[in-house]
């Protein structure tokens, strides 16, 4: 008897620290004009029901509180917005003072010179220097010839085998982006730390062993160790290459070169935007193609069309990505429907006023934008897959299409990833057929993954 009694006075006590912990928190962000919404536990917030629930937790909140509300999240407070013309309004004032707000864990892992953390003049400079390396006449003269010749040997023993692709595009996106900074030769070095700071880069900025922002803080000076000394090795040789790295070691804004940690941050950033953008669209076009054959259909018959005009084991070239139109409308549809990127993150620098409602200062403003990617009155019927909804070139560039970002900051690497997607899916669809095999689970948040694997059996035509 007495043992329950116990029990029971420790589950009393638990409960009323519990619930004294949760009301402490709300008071503690109870300031007058800020929007409705909940705060969750001190420190965590509602991190853990994010990560678990992702949209539906958003889904939740908006039923409660509306398209505009505050919660806790990835250790900071923060405003979640839906509305789309809130959202454009953000993304186009950044200097009104909301600048980029990604989570400290991001920040650190990323490296604070990477083109998301900065603003004002140095996001000039730095989006100036990516641009000179992946401009359409560097994608067209230096990069398309390199992406053609590595998808040809990427794709050229699948037949007849089962491949989680998956997998097979996460090893394609992160070599080819390897291959085109120039640094291919130390994939083995490279790429089991890189996995590890992708891991480490949505986490809880806690920094103990075994945590996932530990190990990406270790795997991030890893790395930081292997670029130093290709730096170092790039200097000591008269050669003079013609790749990513090349062009940022050469690179000068009013007179004065990069630094080795911008360069080297800037080498972090191209391998981690376009690794998960670029093999999850890829892996998603492969799905919604082999689950609707009327668009695998008129894809095959695009891209055959291509290679008539080609010689045989001739590369495709500018001209032939540029034809590409239904192509173009299958990658965005694609992403459109799993919407890869969910959201983007912004930081009040003062406080404000914003769609009727107190902002503190150092709040986090997220842009949420599967709701958007998901709006019926821009896209009908918006759980449909119909890539034929693009054929509207001036969907891509409606006020509220935000799948590459927006204003000075839409994504300075859009025309490369879609290239790289392109070219990948002519010479995967010119060579091959497919089946899917098993039962394929597929989620949505925080990363679009298929936790067992795609699986796909494959064949030659």
């Amino acid at each position: 008897m007495a043992v329950l009694l116990l029990v029971f006075l420790v589950f009393v006590l638990g409960l009323f620290i519990s619930t004294a912990l949760l009301r402490w928190n709300e008071m503690k962000y109870r300031k007058k004009g800020l929007p409705p919404g909940t705060m969750g536990w001190p420190v965590f917030g509602e991190t853990t029901e994010f990560l678990k629930q992702g949209p539906n937790f958003m889904k939740n909140q908006r039923a409660r509180f509306g398209q505009f509300f505050k919660s806790h999240l990835l250790g900071s407070p923060i405003v979640v917005s839906m509305d789309p013309e809130v959202n454009r309004y953000i993304l186009l004032n950044e200097s009104k003072g909301l600048v980029p707000g990604y989570p400290q864990s991001m920040l650190d892992i990323l490296g604070k010179s990477n083109i998301a953390a900065v603003h004002g003049p140095a996001h000039k400079s730095m989006r100036g220097a990516l641009l000179n390396i992946i401009s359409p006449t560097m994608i067209r003269d230096q990069l398309l010839p390199k992406v053609d010749e590595f998808m040809r040997f990427h794709l050229s023993n699948w037949d007849g085998k089962t491949v989680d692709i998956q997998e097979k595009t996460k090893e394609m996106a992160l070599s080819s982006t390897l291959k085109q900074i120039g640094i291919e030769s130390y994939s083995a070095a490279l790429k089991p730390e890189f996995y590890k700071l992708v891991q480490g880069t949505i986490s809880l900025p806690i920094d103990l062993p075994g945590t996932n922002y530990g190990c990406g803080l270790q795997a991030r000076k890893n790395i930081i160790g292997i670029l130093r000394n290709i730096l170092e090795e790039r200097r000591a040789s008269p050669a003079v290459q013609h790749d990513m790295l090349g062009g940022l070691m050469r690179y000068e804004d009013c007179g004065q070169k990069l630094s080795d940690e911008v360069i080297m941050d800037q080498i972090i950033t191209l391998l981690y935007s376009g690794y998960e953008t670029v093999s999850t669209t890829s892996m998603m076009t492969v799905k919604h193609l082999h689950d609707h054959p009327k668009a695998l259909q008129q894809m095959r018959e695009e891209h055959s069309e291509i290679r008539k005009r080609k010689g045989t084991g001739e590369p495709i070239d500018w001209n032939d990505y540029k034809s590409m139109k239904f192509t173009r409308a299958v990658i965005l549809e694609s992403m459109r429907l799993a919407t890869i990127v969910n959201g983007v993150l912004r930081k009040t620098t003062h406080d404000m006023e914003l769609n009727g409602f107190f902002i503190p200062k150092g709040w986090r403003i997220y842009v949420y934008l599967r709701e958007a990617n998901h709006d019926p009155l821009i896209y009908p019927e918006p759980l449909t897959f119909n890539p034929w909804r693009w054929e509207d070139r001036n969907l891509e560039y409606h006020n509220n299409f935000m799948l590459f970002g927006g204003g000075t900051r839409l994504c300075p690497g859009k025309e490369m990833g879609m290239v790289e997607i392109s070219t990948f899916l002519h010479y995967f669809m010119t060579t091959y057929r497919w089946e899917e095999v098993g039962g394929q689970n597929l989620e949505k948040f925080p990363r679009v993954q298929a936790p067992n694997g795609l699986h796909i059996k494959v064949s030659n035509n």
